[in-house]
C-alpha cells in the first residue's frame, strides 16, 4: 500500500512582477533573465500571508479531491520558513481548515514536496492514514536581497497542494541529503541573546550559483534514471517529466542527457520563477487542471536544493 493522489490546487500571490519591472529595480533586463533562466515573470506576496496561500491551495486540493477537513487524518507542510517559528505552518494551516488531525512541517528546500510524499508513503504503508493533506508552499520574496541580481531575479512565491489517499499509485520513491552550508543557505538573521558570541549573518538568500548549477544537473539525471529503474520501467515508458523549475539550461541539460522527449519536461518557469519547494507542486496542480494526464500515466517527480537535498519518485497516474 502507498497512496494515490486524489486531488490537487495551488495557490500563488495576485501581484506580478515582470522581467521590465524588476529591471527597474537591480541593473538587469528581460533579455539577461530570460536567456540564463527561462523566467518571464514570478508572482510576490503583497497582500496576501504564506498562510492565506497555504489554506487557498488546500481547500482547492481538497474541492478537487472530494474530501473534507474533518477527514484528514495529516497535513504536512514542506516550508522554508512559516507565519511563525512556532507554531508550525501545518499547525496554523490546520487551525485554518478546522482539522483535527496532526500536523507538521518539514524543511527540504526545493525537494521539500517530494520529502513530504516520502513521509506520508510511510504513514500509509503503517496503516495509520487514510486521507493527508500534502502542502508545499514559500514566501521566499522575504529572504531574498533584492539587491542582488544574481538570486532576486530567480524566485517567486507561492506553491501547491495534493490530497492523498489509499492506494497504489506511488512506484518508487528516493529522497537524499548531503549536508552543505556554503553552496546555498538563508542564516536567521539576528539572535536576541546578550550571553550569545557568535556574530549575526543577514538573514539573506545566499547561493553560489555555479555549484548549484553543477550540482542541480548531476541530481536530477540521476534522480530521474534511478527512480525509473526502482520503478521496474525503462525511460521509454515514462509520459510525464515534472522537475524543479530553478533554471531552464538546467532542464534543458538534463534532457539532453535523458531518453525522454524534450515535450514531456513540463515547464512553468517562464510564469513562477523558482517557487522552491512549490514549483514541483504547481506544475503538478497545473496539468492536472490542463487535463496533461490521462489514466495509467506514469509521471516522474524530481528535485533538488538546499541541504543539499534531493528527491525523486514515479507515480503512476489513476484517475480518469
Amino acid at each position: 500500500m502507498s497512496f494515490s493522489i486524489l486531488g490537487t490546487g495551488k495557490a500563488v500571490p495576485e501581484y506580478v512582477l515582470t522581467n521590465d519591472e524588476l529591471s527597474t529595480m537591480v541593473e538587469t533586463s528581460d533579455e539577461w533573465i530570460s536567456t540564463r533562466t527561462g523566467i518571464k515573470k514570478r508572482h510576490i506576496c503583497k497582500e496576501e500571508t504564506i498562510t492565506e496561500l497555504c489554506v487557498q491551495a488546500a481547500e482547492e486540493a481538497m474541492s478537487n479531491a472530494g474530501v473534507t477537513a474533518k477527514e484528514l487524518d495529516l497535513i504536512i507542510c514542506a516550508t522554508l520558513r512559516g507565519e511563525y517559528i512556532t507554531p508550525s505552518q501545518a499547525c496554523v494551516v490546520q487551525k485554518e481548515l478546522g482539522a483535527t488531525c496532526p500536523a507538521f512541517d518539514i524543511n527540504a528546500a526545493c525537494s521539500g514536496f517530494i520529502y513530504a510524499l516520502d513521509v506520508a508513503a510511510g504513514f500509509f504503508a503503517r496503516g495509520r492514514v487514510k486521507k493527508v493533506l500534502v502542502i508545499a508552499l514559500d514566501n521566499l520574496s522575504n529572504i531574498v536581497d533584492w539587491k542582488d541580481r544574481n538570486t532576486c531575479v530567480l524566485f517567486g512565491d507561492g506553491g501547491g497542494a495534493a490530497v492523498l489517499g489509499e492506494g497504489d499509485s506511488l512506484l518508487s520513491i528516493e529522497i537524499t541529503a548531503k549536508g552543505d552550508t556554503d553552496v546555498l543557505k538563508c542564516p536567521h538573521g539576528e539572535n536576541t541573546s546578550p550571553f550569545y558570541k557568535h556574530p549575526s549573518e543577514h538573514p539573506y538568500l545566499y547561493m553560489n550559483g555555479p555549484e548549484v548549477y553543477k550540482f542541480a544537473v548531476v541530481s536530477m539525471v540521476k534522480g530521474i534514471k534511478r527512480a525509473i529503474k526502482n520503478a521496474g520501467l525503462k525511460e521509454e515508458d515514462i509520459d510525464w517529466v515534472i522537475p524543479h523549475q530553478a533554471n531552464i539550461r538546467i532542464i534543458e541539460t538534463a534532457v539532453s542527457k535523458l531518453k525522454i522527449p524534450s515535450e514531456r519536461f513540463i515547464r512553468t518557469i517562464a510564469e513562477y520563477g523558482n517557487t522552491s519547494g512549490g514549483s514541483c507542486a504547481i506544475a503538478l496542480a497545473d496539468s492536472v487542471s490542463q487535463g496533461k494526464f490521462k489514466k495509467g500515466d506514469n509521471i516522474v517527480f524530481c528535485a533538488f536544493g538546499s541541504g543539499l537535498t534531493t528527491g525523486s519518485c514515479v507515480i503512476r497516474w489513476d484517475k480518469d
